[in-house]
């Protein structure tokens, strides 16, 4: 393979990655064909040619954050083996790992994905599929779904700068909201004394 066929080949990896860097040191609003193309030592046509405009940009790199967060979810329940609160228990672990680890980027996104609600289409349909798996699992319904929404409220709340809880106040939300997951009634509908 030569090296300019390779260079094409990293060529989408390396406009996000520009995007990403646009966007973590000055938000959205210098997230720009031109800035990116710019910020990715490449051509305004180069950029277009992969993301043919701003709206298809936001959704690709909406697109890498969601696989990234799904690998990170299946590696989180792979290691909880075939526990039923696997999936929940993945989620918060995931949650908690990120939460100090979010910086600028995501609120960014956030934000640029308001603009273009198709953006999150991805992300919607993961967590309507999580929330479905959740409902087979537990024998309290909902349960899933609050957990799962309490997690998500630490990390959007975050996101959007509305607070940051640290140290053991964190800990100790995270480590709740795990007990909680391990005490749901597994299967059946047997909910009384253990």
């Amino acid at each position: 393979m030569t090296k300019a066929r390779t260079r094409r080949e990293d060529r989408p990896a390396i406009i996000l990655d520009a995007a990403e860097r646009l966007i973590r040191r000055s938000g959205t609003r210098t997230l720009t064909i031109d800035a990116v193309a710019a910020e990715a030592s490449l051509s305004k046509g180069g950029v277009l040619h992969h993301y043919g405009s701003k709206d298809a940009l936001i959704q690709a790199l909406a697109e890498r954050k969601l696989s990234v967060i799904r690998d990170s979810i299946a590696a989180h329940e792979a290691e909880q083996g075939p526990d039923p609160a696997a999936l929940p228990l993945a989620l918060i672990a995931h949650a908690r790992q990120i939460y100090a680890d979010e910086e600028g980027f995501p609120r960014a996104l956030l934000l640029a994905s308001a603009e273009n609600p198709e953006a999150f289409a991805g992300f919607n349909a993961f967590l309507k599929e999580r929330l479905a798996q959740m409902e087979d699992v537990a024998c309290c319904p909902g349960a899933g779904a609050v957990l799962t929404f309490a997690a998500l409220g630490l990390l959007l709340t975050r996101t959007l700068g509305f607070h940051t809880i640290e140290g053991a106040d964190l800990a100790r939300l995270f480590d709740a909201m795990e007990r909680i997951a391990r005490d749901l009634p597994k299967g059946g509908t047997d909910t009384g004394p253990r």
